[in-house]
């Protein structure tokens, strides 16, 4: 898995990036990303962090 945008997250899911950005602020996935110690306005995923929202959200990226 390689790093992604927040915006290619969301192309793939076929939501907006709003609704993503709804979805990293749940509390599972605030827990889950903690160790990444990513920002909020942080365009650019490591691909670990991808990694978990892709595997929690069901999204499939090529």
């Amino acid at each position: 898995m390689n790093s992604k945008s927040k915006s290619e997250l969301a192309k793939a899911a076929g939501v907006s990036r709003r609704t993503l950005y709804a979805w990293l602020q749940t509390p599972y996935m605030q827990k889950k990303l903690e160790p990444f110690q990513l920002r909020k306005r942080q365009h650019i995923l490591p691909p670990e962090a991808v990694k978990i929202i892709c595997e929690h959200y069901v999204i499939e990226v090529d």
